[in-house]
């Protein structure tokens, strides 16, 4: 069971947009999952919210559009489109492009990015150009290393620190964290890294307790 504290299986969809002039108003907070066209992205979403809320496909690519979920409280998750690998015209490509980089550059309310990344094939020229991006723009990232369930343990941890170092280089705020959507594996963490955005650090509450 999903240790959070918001409810994510509550996030509803609101709109598909073409470009960010359709998009809700840009205000409150806005969490965006971004990654290849093959990286996992809406199978993350879907686990996450425990619903079928973005829709899968064995055709990579087939998010095309900026896909927006409520949680309510002017808490959004965005699902931006998949970059890369989809074997579409050239001019859609770059149709998709043009909308995503118009949401990163221009989105006032985007307060953290989760870069998804096939845990055997991570740090790829444009996964590394949009961390590289939200470094420099000061926006905290979560390196999602996803289909962690078709690596063994020991090698799997062995991915995820060579992906630390090498992205400890930046000097960002950048999170690493295996994950699979398939077994569960990371889904408290990502949970947690979007609590954290969303409603800020978790802070303890004081014991209530007289002193002895």
């Amino acid at each position: 069971m999903l240790k959070s504290r918001i409810k994510y299986n509550t996030a509803e969809f609101v709109t598909s947009a073409p470009d960010i002039s359709k998009l809700p108003a840009d205000t409150g907070i806005e969490v965006a999952f971004a990654g290849r066209s093959n990286a996992g992205k809406s199978s993350a979403l879907n686990a996450l919210t425990d619903q079928k809320l973005a829709r899968t496909s064995k055709t990579p690519g087939r998010t095309q559009l900026i896909n927006t979920f409520s949680l309510g409280e002017d808490q959004r998750l965005i699902d931006l489109p998949g970059y890369g690998f989809a074997k579409v015209p050239i001019e859609m490509k770059k149709k998709w492009q043009k909308s995503l980089g118009e949401y990163l550059q221009k989105r006032q309310c985007l307060k953290g990015i989760v870069v998804l990344m096939d845990i055997r094939h991570p740090l790829k020229d444009l996964d590394m150009d949009l961390i590289n991006w939200a470094v420099g723009s000061k926006i905290p990232v979560l390196a999602l290393l996803t289909k962690a369930d078709k690596l063994k343990q020991g090698k799997r941890k062995a991915e995820v620190l060579q992906v630390r170092r090498a992205l400890s280089e930046l000097d960002g705020n950048i999170t690493v964290h295996a994950f699979s959507s398939l077994k569960g594996i990371g889904l408290n963490e990502l949970a947690w890294q979007l609590d954290d955005w969303f409603l800020g650090p978790y802070v303890k509450p004081e014991s209530t307790e007289p002193e002895a």
